[in-house]
């Protein structure tokens, strides 16, 4: 009820003034949620229009979904928190859809919705560290009280800028908040690309409890991947233990993208 409440109130304000909803919708103090979640996505020169699109449809798709959306219904309390980052470089992430409360189908519509409305956009470098740190500023400011807290990273690429991605992830698993990721392996590694992107994000960036991730391979399963992303991360509980994404050994090297960019320009 309180949650409504909130919403009711918001939706009126902003009817008045356009951006009072976003100021609104991030400023449920002290509200319990069961999760805090930030969507963080790639959109790096790397990512070709048509791997945007789907990759947004993707997120769209799924909190329309009413799978996702009995998940949220199924949690303790009922609802959880989510906003929506597009990022690049190290100095580039941009908030599409500010903190909302989502408790169901009419907020997951509305989330959805604000999500369809805004374009998309493209822009250079790739630096997962700085969608990390940026994201772990986000969860500073969501103004809820969460039970757990996700930073949901997707990307087609490594880390080639700012600083090492271990040390961010370490910084936000010391912190208490996991990351997941869906390593986006839709063509064959170009130029700045690796060729074990799922390995890369595996030992390089996931983290901290219940880390998984789910590789996007083929165009026809990604919005399902995404979907299916979307409710391991609702439906997780606190305390649960890290699952093994791949059973090889192998370890990624976890500075390729830099090295790689290095290689590149000191010739």
């Amino acid at each position: 009820m309180k949650s409504r409440l909130i919403q009711l109130a918001c939706a009126l304000l902003a009817a008045s003034a356009p951006l009072a909803l976003a100021v609104c919708s991030a400023r449920a103090e002290g509200l319990a949620v069961d999760l805090a979640l930030v969507l963080a996505v790639d959109v790096s020169y790397s990512m070709d229009p048509d791997e945007q699109e789907l990759q947004r449809q993707g997120f769209i798709e799924a909190f329309r979904s009413q799978v996702v959306q009995d998940a949220v219904r199924k949690g303790i309390l009922g609802r959880i928190a989510v906003t929506y980052l597009e990022w690049s470089s190290v100095n580039d992430q941009k908030v599409i859809v500010p903190w909302m409360i989502v408790d169901g189908g009419e907020g997951a519509g509305e989330f959805a919705e604000r999500l369809a409305q805004a374009p998309t956009r493209r822009a250079a470098r790739t630096s997962i560290s700085g969608a990390i740190d940026f994201s772990l500023r986000l969860l500073g400011k969501s103004g809820v009280e969460a039970a757990r807290q996700v930073i949901d990273i997707s990307g087609d690429g490594a880390n080639n800028q700012g600083r090492p991605v271990t040390a961010a992830r370490d910084e936000a698993v010391a912190r208490g908040i996991t990351i997941n990721g869906l390593p986006i392996m839709l063509k064959a590694p170009g130029y700045f690309d690796i060729e074990h992107l799922d390995r890369y994000y595996r030992d390089c960036v996931i983290g901290g409890p219940g880390a998984f991730m789910v590789p996007a391979r083929e165009r026809e399963q990604f919005v399902q991947a995404i979907r299916t992303k979307i409710i391991r991360e609702i439906a997780a509980g606190p305390g649960s233990l890290v699952h093994r994404v791949q059973t090889e050994t192998t370890r990624a090297n976890c500075l390729e993208g830099e090295q790689m960019w290095q290689d590149r320009f000191s010739r």
